[in-house]
């Protein structure tokens, strides 16, 4: 596992003094990804959308100099978003989901599962949140680190009990093309879909995240529930779930169908698998004018490389 520096830290200003969050943190920090990035244009000059790892004993780290290695903004991961059923333009974004309606809001989850349930917000909010730091990594080659706050998507499966016969979890956003305008385009097949194997989705670092920085998610971000896979590109993070399906076959999904030689089912951060328009051996992480490398699973190789083995990562992309 390769572990977050407090440094790599995206700030909401140094995240509202950072040696106040790492101590209050304490025992269990683990690492995220912001927002599931629907992307097919070309990679901009800009930062990242992605994954990330647990951070164990952060508070060993927090001194004085990691205070003052500022990366990104929380005005920057507000405003640099994809998310396609508002706009294509990931700056327009927050202007035009600024009035998004997350409330009431409602996520059914049912499929092949023993318990079928419809949950509200309230009820997931009953879960225990946990603030984890990953990294989140996007598939046009930028990248940053985020402080999510959520909880593993696995509390919420067990709750409905996935029979014998499931193999996949299929996701879906909300369709709504008068809150969400980009939905009235035909860019791309609404409503927006994903999926994980069970076993991926079962994981302890898949989360279903409610906010970042200790705050409620912003529509921008995927409000009010949205998905984060950290070790995959960030279009597999679906944002803004009201349906969860537990099924037998893998699902189709919404990158894959609409491209399915740029993007597919796996998704898995592999720096020795180009997009067929760029390379993915390097991303820029936002606030930095250089480039880094891109490690294997966004370096969370050592917690989730066990599900892939024998696979030909290269042709599952």
């Amino acid at each position: 596992m390769v572990k977050i520096h407090p440094s790599e830290i995206t700030p909401e200003h140094v995240y509202v003094n950072r040696r106040q969050f790492l101590i209050g943190a304490g025992a269990v920090i683990a690492s995220w990804a912001l927002g599931g990035c629907a992307c097919p244009q070309e990679p901009e000059q800009q930062p990242p959308s992605g994954t990330a790892v647990p951070v164990e004993s952060p508070q060993a780290s927090a001194d004085a100099g990691d205070l003052e290695d500022e990366l990104n903004t929380f005005e920057e991961i507000t405003t640099f978003n994809n998310f396609y059923e508002f706009s294509l333009s990931k700056t327009a974004v927050a202007g035009l989901a600024e009035d998004f309606k997350t409330s009431p809001w409602r996520v059914e989850v049912g499929g092949l599962v023993s318990n079928p349930n419809t949950f509200g917000l309230e009820d997931i909010l009953k879960f225990e949140q946990e603030e984890r730091i990953y990294r989140m990594r996007c598939v046009e080659a930028w990248s940053m680190v985020i402080p999510w706050n959520g909880f593993p998507l696995r509390k919420l499966l067990e709750e409905v009990e996935p029979t014998s016969d499931a193999k996949y979890v299929r996701f879906e956003t909300l369709y709504d093309p008068e809150q969400m305008p980009g939905q009235n385009s035909s860019v791309l097949d609404w409503p927006y879909v994903e999926g994980l194997r069970l076993d991926e989705a079962m994981h302890d670092l898949t989360l279903l995240a409610t906010g970042l920085y200790g705050k409620d998610l912003l529509p921008q971000n995927g409000a009010p529930v949205r998905l984060v896979v950290p070790w995959k590109y960030g279009f597999k993070s679906i944002k803004s779930i009201v349906g969860i399906k537990l099924v037998a076959e893998q699902p189709v999904t919404t990158w894959a169908a609409a491209s399915p030689t740029e993007y597919g089912f796996y998704a898995n951060v592999n720096p020795d698998v180009s997009h067929p328009r760029w390379s993915q051996a390097s991303e820029r992480r936002i606030g930095e004018s250089g480039r880094r490398e891109t490690l294997l699973f966004n370096g969370y190789g050592e917690e989730v490389a066990a599900l892939y083995e024998g696979m030909d990562l290269e042709k599952k992309f």
